[in-house]
């Protein structure tokens, strides 16, 4: 059965949108059919799976005002085994537009008709807000997966986010567990780096679980949508694509599941 995965931190530039694009990219790599939803109308994961969003016709815009079908706004992406529903600057008014709706929370749960297409993994970027577009993507989510930078602040707003996420799973009886943390932008030489693990790992403790592998800050990584690919396809051997490879396999493995080579 696929799983709908939630990438999702409300700060910006904690590499969310990094992580969504190269964790499904190397899952691809490994034989898992993969969904990338962009529900950012910042559309840089768009971008980075080299769709040209200004030239899109259906994108999660059109799916959530019913203008078009889900299996409509499927596009292939140049990766193999990569799939994403696009999104460009008409999803900035949405929410206004959703706002008006009766049950709002649930649109895109009603839209995504998860076994029309055999996904093994479905992942959607979330825009860096807890605004009613986050709402729509927990509410459809069987988990949540939190990227968290290796900066000052890292954990600031850490509170409100968790709140969202159990507010989704009391009110709206839609379950969506955290999955992991995700520690970004790592720089192990530095001593910030190192007491922001310490305090990611203070702060959930037990609770949740914190995957291993830490990804780097790289330039290959930073270059990489330039040029309409993930990281992982653009640079495969530089040190960013190698930590998302490790953190596909570590993910797998939580998982249970096989790496299809």
């Amino acid at each position: 059965m696929t799983e709908i995965i939630t990438i999702l931190n409300q700060k910006g530039g904690c590499g969310k949108t990094t992580t969504a694009v190269n964790l499904s990219a190397a899952l691809a790599g490994m034989g898992k059919n993969v969904l990338v939803i962009d529900m950012d109308p910042q559309a840089n994961a768009t971008t980075s799976l080299g769709i040209e969003k200004t030239e899109i016709e259906n994108t999660v815009y059109t799916l959530l005002t019913g203008k078009c079908s889900y299996l409509d706004a499927i596009y292939e992406t140049p990766t193999p085994n990569l799939y994403t529903i696009c999104s460009n600057i008409s999803l900035s008014g949405a929410e206004v537009e959703l706002s008006k709706e009766i049950g709002y929370p649930y649109i895109l749960e009603e839209k995504l008709e998860r076994d029309m297409v055999d996904f093994d993994y479905i992942f959607i970027d979330a825009p860096p807000s807890l605004g009613i577009l986050t709402l729509n993507a927990l509410v459809v989510s069987d988990s949540v997966l939190i990227p968290i930078q290796s900066e000052f602040y890292a954990l600031e707003g850490m509170a409100d986010l968790i709140k969202t996420i159990n507010l989704v799973q009391t009110r709206l009886k839609s379950e969506c567990p955290i999955k992991g943390i995700i520690l970004t932008l790592y720089d192990s030489r530095t001593k910030l780096a190192r007491e922001v693990s310490e305090n990611v790992e203070e702060f959930f403790k037990d609770t949740e679980y914190i995957f291993k592998e830490k990804i780097p800050r790289n330039v290959k990584l930073a270059e990489a949508p330039s040029h309409g690919q993930p990281g992982v396809v653009y640079d495969p051997e530089c040190a960013g694509s190698k930590s998302y490879i490790q953190l596909a396999k570590e993910f797998l493995k939580l998982n249970g599941d096989e790496i299809n080579v």
